[in-house]
């Protein structure tokens, strides 16, 4: 199997292309000389797939190629699970984004809450929502995802649940809401059919009783995932794993 990149070009086959910058220093990488194959991706379209790529010209900071053969290629999972994450801190959260891509989840909607640890606003989020994207991808490459995943702007938690009231395609499928209080139903339980899932899940220290009222206010219904204490970036992860492993 050839090696896979990214391209946010559009992919046309029988044409020759220069790659973007950054594809094509991942590409230059591998030091492939002219005749070398590799796969490009860019997420487009409805129909999703790859391309075949051949290596036309390496250049000190280009690369051309001549596009082959499309392949239609299905490899996203069969139900779309978006993740409202408090957003943990260090490289925890990298590490959220890698596998939340390797697993197959929809998109992510990051977001601060009362007992956030990483807080985040203006550039630096943009520079830190621009990092995770580049996770995604890098992601993406190496599992074999035809389109990425979604990461959506840094934001409050109490201003997500304003604006996804507001919008009615935020509104589409089951809300479910990780939670330790007692009454919360078994997500085997709680989880019905196969419409979109979306899950909301605190930072370290969890939601405050007031947030969690907001969230259940706004539609979410309590969810457990068993008696022990899951941490911030492993709790949706195994709701992707029990739910997007098929």
């Amino acid at each position: 199997m050839s090696a896979r990149f990214y391209a946010d070009i559009a992919l046309v086959p029988g044409q020759s292309v220069t790659l973007p910058e950054q594809t094509a220093r991942h590409v230059q990488v591998l030091r492939l000389q002219p005749g070398g194959h590799i796969t490009l991706f860019n997420g487009r379209g409805d129909a999703e797939g790859e391309f075949d790529a051949t290596v036309e010209r390496m250049g000190r900071s280009e690369v051309d190629v001549t596009l082959g053969a499309f392949t239609a290629t299905a490899r996203e999972a069969s139900r779309a699970i978006h993740l409202v994450v408090g957003m943990p801190a260090n490289d925890r959260m990298d590490w959220l984004i890698e596998k939340a891509t390797e697993l197959g989840a929809a998109s992510i909607q990051p977001v601060m809450s009362e007992r956030s640890v990483l807080r985040l606003k203006a550039e630096r989020a943009d520079k830190k929502v621009a990092h995770w994207q580049g996770i995604a991808i890098a992601s993406s490459e190496q599992c074999g995802r035809n389109r990425l995943l979604l990461i959506h702007g840094v934001c409050t938690l109490a201003d997500w649940l304003k604006q996804s009231m507001a919008a009615t395609s935020t509104n589409a499928g089951s809300r479910l809401l990780l939670s330790l209080q007692d009454g919360s139903q078994p997500l085997s339980r709680a989880v019905t059919g196969s419409g979109a899932l979306t899950f909301l899940n605190g930072p370290e220290g969890g939601l405050s009783p007031a947030e969690e009222a907001a969230a259940l206010a706004c539609g979410f219904s309590r969810v457990t995932l068993g008696p022990r204490v899951l941490r911030a970036e492993t709790a949706p992860l195994a709701c992707l794993s029990l739910l997007n492993l098929d």
